[in-house]
């Protein structure tokens, strides 16, 4: 499975690298190889959210379908098992840390379990105080959670140990 998945994630970086090139050369720019790296991990990281969401959604309606009473023990198991596939994803094709597995497996747990109770709290706050529409305030929040959760992804939960980063550039030389 991973090296289909490793082919899989080689075709996005393909596509996402055509379409950033078409993109710079309609605005008469080169594509920089940093900003190229910056961009695809930001999009893999946004396909992973789909993935999350999808398998989310799919275990509570599973359990909702077997009981309605259940929708909060399917909320949270969902939660679980689209943390895990966070993980798994984010630590092995978008960041690539492959290092210092169960503390990765820890932060990428309170990044996201975090982000859900800043969400949760910004919706409440501009629904029930701001008194914003139910349909709006949801995308003012992905706008806000979504970076956030990158950047706690990208600096804290993937962040390499200086011990790995010092043994990558001893590599490069």
């Amino acid at each position: 499975m991973k090296k289909a998945a490793a082919k899989v994630w080689q075709i996005i970086d393909d596509v996402i690298r055509a379409v950033l090139n078409l993109l710079m050369r309609a605005a008469g720019r080169e594509l920089s190889e940093s900003a190229f790296g910056r961009i695809s991990q930001f999009v893999k990281f946004g396909i992973v959210g789909v993935m999350n969401t999808m398998i989310s959604l799919i275990v509570y309606y599973i359990f909702v379908f077997i009981s309605k009473e259940l929708y909060l023990i399917g909320s949270a198991a969902g939660f679980v098992l689209s943390v895990l596939n966070a993980f798994y994803w984010n630590s092995n094709y978008v960041f690539k840390k492959n290092d210092e597995k169960l503390r990765t497996l820890i932060r990428t747990f309170i990044a996201y379990g975090s982000n859900l109770l800043i969400g949760t709290l910004m919706l409440w706050l501009l629904v029930d105080k701001c008194g914003l529409s139910h349909f709006i305030a949801p995308m003012i929040n992905l706008m806000i959670t979504v970076p956030l959760n990158f950047l706690l992804n990208k600096f804290w939960v993937m962040k390499k140990s200086h011990k790995r980063a010092d043994e990558e550039r001893e590599n490069d030389n």
